[in-house]
């Protein structure tokens, strides 16, 4: 029987690695409480991990329970910060009527609702606007802007969006209302005319405001409650107005929702936003989050991975294939018969929203075959509906292992549907690997004309395009991204924390891995390599899902499943290829708690043969 590590080609063509210290529980280990045997001999799992996550060993206590007395920063490092509190506590002052313009996605909404309630707690009965996503598209309209302006709003705070807003910012401007940007996407080296542009990934933030730049936007708008509290107290405005200030921690659930759904990284502070908005989320004092916890048919505290894969696209679906007003509403009312109903319909239109995605999906998977040599995967077609394809540039970007861009074009006149051809402009959504800027490459393709508009962040991106430019655009990335992508693909390998026979594992191990959580995109979650096993049982099960009972020479058993994974390779050779073979299994341990008691169970990712 090999030993893991000397695994250089898995069943989907991956090398196998330590993440970090090789931790082997040995085939007399149950539930992690074995021996540890490896480079860091004597240190439990939850050291070893935080350790191969990159966590010096003078700061391991830090981050084994991350709390925001450790890691929240002053606000006033942040360019702007200051001033766009000073505005807003002018405005609560001044009883202006104040408008937030979010985006409709989950990081929009929440944050969104995070100022609607904070500056509810302040007396002030702020409206909120939420653009649709078909009409208008994504960020700030000009518009819009101006509309608001003329209906009474006095100072307008858009979340999630305007970095690169220029034009749209520019009429507000000329309107006369003051708009503050609060944002998280990349900004290019001319700003946006505003009031005030709060957003770490500035090019002219100091270093220690860069170090946040994986914060998502409701992360920066609790910054910005921060300071706004900060700033009325020492302006006695509590005192004055005999009112207690409101409790920031209660907003933390909107903090964590967001961050996790938006895929920003969980280390540092944005690790102790999502830990500690978890346990407020568990209290349920969010009257519209509690109905979404109970509309997901969720039975106890929501995880970090419920909150992905559960509540995210509950709210997402309002704003992808429904009212794009449902999210912010739902997270804002205090009326329990109103938030179910909402909660219910999100319910709803999710459903929906995964029919739409499996029709674009599918279609989408259609042209892959004809780009195999690209760097970067684009794909369009007409009739595709805009509100699913960034979820489907995911899908393709983990199947391919490339950077996707999917765009959707609307029906061309004469019925044709040739890509590139026809009037109307294309709208994108791209998800890219660890290692290729994808935002950067297309805020540098908007740079060189080849998009009506165009930003995002490392791993996400938007844009708007004529469909003429859209095998330009195609070329352009190719060129650019190509040797970045073969340098990433090259690194890429499956990372393993720990190795463990059958017998280990069991409900008690995943606690224990679970303790180094919560776990998300930057800070992953522990990968387990369990054997040598033979499969007792495999099958389909469900929406091309790969069902094991896999059991070892310690007479250990235990459930697997590889989701999504029949067609691939490896479903393929689970499926048919192993008989009188004996496994490693890789993937993620998960407990499953549907039976009578609780059972451990691995979610596979890879497969290697052991003889």
């Amino acid at each position: 029987m090999i030993p893991v590590t000397a695994i250089t080609h898995s069943l989907s063509g991956q090398a196998w690695r330590w993440r970090g210290g090789n931790m082997d529980l040995g085939p007399n280990s149950v539930g992690g409480s074995g021996n540890l045997r490896g480079e860091n001999p004597g240190d439990d799992i939850v050291t070893q991990l935080l350790l191969s996550r990159g966590v010096s060993p003078d700061d391991l206590e830090r981050h084994r329970r991350p709390t925001l007395r450790d890691f929240l920063p002053d606000p006033s490092i942040f360019q702007d910060m200051e001033t766009a509190a000073k505005r807003l506590c002018d405005a609560i002052e001044r009883a202006e009527r104040i408008t937030i313009y979010g985006d409709y996605d989950v990081d929009g909404a929440t944050s969104a609702a995070l100022l609607v309630r904070l500056l509810r707690e302040l007396g002030v009965d702020a409206g909120h606007y939420i653009p649709d996503r078909l009409l208008e598209g994504y960020g700030p309209s000009g518009e819009a802007l101006v509309r608001l302006a003329r209906d009474g709003s006095q100072l307008i705070v858009t979340v999630d969006c305007g970095a690169m807003a220029h034009e749209a910012l520019a009429m507000a401007a000329a309107e006369g209302v003051d708009v503050i940007v609060v944002d998280h996407h990349k900004c290019a080296a001319e700003l946006p005319q505003t009031a005030a542009l709060v957003n770490p990934n500035r090019l002219d933030e100091c270093d220690e405001a860069a170090a946040h730049g994986h914060l998502a936007a409701v992360g920066v708008a609790f910054l910005l409650a921060v300071a706004i509290v900060r700033e009325l107290r020492g302006r006695g405005w509590f005192e004055r107005n005999r009112r207690k200030a409101p409790d920031l921690m209660a907003l933390l659930d909107l903090v964590a929702l967001g961050t996790v759904a938006d895929v920003a990284q969980l280390k540092g502070l944005n690790r102790a936003l999502v830990s500690q908005g978890l346990k407020i989320m568990a209290r349920r004092e969010n009257v519209g989050l509690a109905a979404l916890i109970d509309a997901s048919r969720l039975n106890r505290a929501p995880t970090c991975s419920d909150l992905g894969f559960a509540l995210g696209p509950r709210i997402n679906a309002g704003g992808r294939v429904g009212e794009a007003t449902l999210g912010v509403r739902l997270l804002t009312t205090q009326d329990p018969d109103e938030a179910r109903e909402i909660a219910a319909q999100l319910s709803r239109l999710n459903e929906e929203r995964r029919a739409i995605e499996q029709e674009v999906q599918e279609a989408a998977e259609a042209q892959i075959a004809a780009q195999h040599n690209r760097a970067v995967v684009v794909v369009a077609g007409r009739g595709w509906h805009p509100g699913v394809i960034g979820i489907v540039a995911g899908r393709i970007k983990e199947k391919t292992g490339k950077p996707t861009l999917v765009i959707a074009l609307d029906a061309d006149e004469d019925g044709s549907g040739d890509v590139g051809k026809g009037v109307s402009k294309g709208k994108g959504s791209g998800r890219s690997i660890s290692g290729v800027d994808l935002g950067a490459a297309i805020i540098a393709a908007r740079a060189a004309g080849l998009l009506v508009a165009g930003g995002g962040h490392a791993m996400a991106c938007g844009l708007t395009i004529e469909p003429g430019q859209v095998n330009a655009l195609a070329d352009w990335l190719d060129v650019r991204l190509a040797r970045d992508v073969v340098s990433a693909r090259a690194s890429q390998a499956l990372l393993l924390d720990l190795s463990l026979s059958p017998g280990g594992l069991t409900p008690a191990l995943i606690e224990t891995l679970e303790a180094a959580g919560p776990f998300g995109v930057g800070w992953p979650g522990p990968r387990v390599a369990v054997g040598p096993v033979r499969l007792v049982k495999c099958d389909i099960v469900g929406n091309d899902h790969v069902r094991m009972v896999a059991a070892g020479a310690d007479g250990r058993s235990f459930k697997a499943i590889a989701f999504r994974a029949a067609q691939s390779e490896l479903g393929q050779t689970l499926l048919h290829g192993t008989r009188g073979r004996h496994l490693w299994l890789a993937g993620r341990a998960r407990v499953d708690d549907w039976g009578s008691r609780p059972a451990a169970e691995l979610h596979v990712e890879d497969a290697a043969f052991a003889d």
